[in-house]
């Protein structure tokens, strides 16, 4: 796992203290459980400043000041003073995104921000999040369900099923023309105003326990193009023609094959 040429797998857990908060930060799902109730916002934003940058208390709140002033709080002195439970849920998701940018990391990890806001703030917050992208010039991972979300922030996408990145590549390509039979289904499952009348695409069966993985394709069990390799063998990663990053077997193996393989298992 490289971050700007070094391998955090081989660092220490003091090291990596050192570089989350800093160099790389994260704004958690839940603003609410993710603050502390117990101290001020102000406490809260300056806290990464004192720890990383060694600022003496004034300095780290009137850092802490300019930064609820970046992410567009009303009031900023007055918020600084209030607890977390003394504001709304979109003023809260900013308050958390202070923080992540308070010491100007290099990353920055959206963990689904974007849960507990209605449509309005929702899409306020993710200006916010680009604008704030564009300025630091920072780079930005986005984990959201939300396939609307993906296509207006992100570049570049990173489907995941079981713990395992399936289909990776540019949002575009992904968007006009995936690959890998989870992706198809998802896309297919968005409801779309153009085609009313159409049924929705449902994906058979639950998800796996990943506990207990079944061999071979962790999606098989609910791919309806499955076929006998995909229950007994993972399928390796391999790269497309166009760039892009797919594990499935159908991308290795020929038409004709799968054809005679699942006659071959149904017979």
């Amino acid at each position: 796992m490289l971050f700007e040429g070094e391998d955090l797998l081989q660092k220490s857990e003091a090291e990596m203290r050192r570089l989350r908060g800093r160099r790389i930060a994260m704004i958690l799902q839940d603003p609410m459980a993710s603050s502390n109730p117990l101290f001020t916002v102000g406490d809260q934003v300056a806290e990464p400043i004192r720890v990383h940058e060694h600022a003496n208390p004034l300095n780290a709140w009137r850092r802490a000041l300019d930064l609820l002033k970046a992410v567009r709080i009303a009031s900023p002195d007055t918020r600084l003073r209030q607890y977390p439970h003394e504001m709304s849920g979109g003023m809260r998701q900013r308050i958390v995104g202070a923080i992540g940018i308070s010491c100007e990391p290099r990353l920055l990890i959206a963990d689904e921000p974007t849960t507990s806001l209605d449509l309005t703030i929702q899409a306020q917050y993710l200006n916010l999040l680009r604008e704030l992208q564009q300025a630091h010039g920072l780079a930005l991972i986005f984990i959201t369900h939300n396939l609307g979300i993906v296509a207006k922030m992100c570049d570049q996408l990173a489907v995941m099923y079981a713990g395992r990145v399936v289909e990776a590549g540019p949002v575009r390509q992904i968007f006009n023309a995936p690959a890998h039979p989870y992706t198809q289904a998802l896309l297919n499952s968005i409801p779309r105003l153009s085609d009313s009348r159409r049924r929705l695409t449902a994906i058979d069966g639950q998800p796996p326990d990943l506990a207990m993985l079944a061999p071979g394709c962790a999606f098989a069990p609910r791919c309806a193009r499955a076929f006998d390799r995909c229950r007994s063998t993972e399928p390796p990663q391999t790269s497309m023609d166009d760039g892009r990053q797919l594990r499935c077997w159908l991308s290795t193996v020929g038409a004709g094959d799968v054809t005679d393989t699942v006659q071959s298992g149904a017979a």
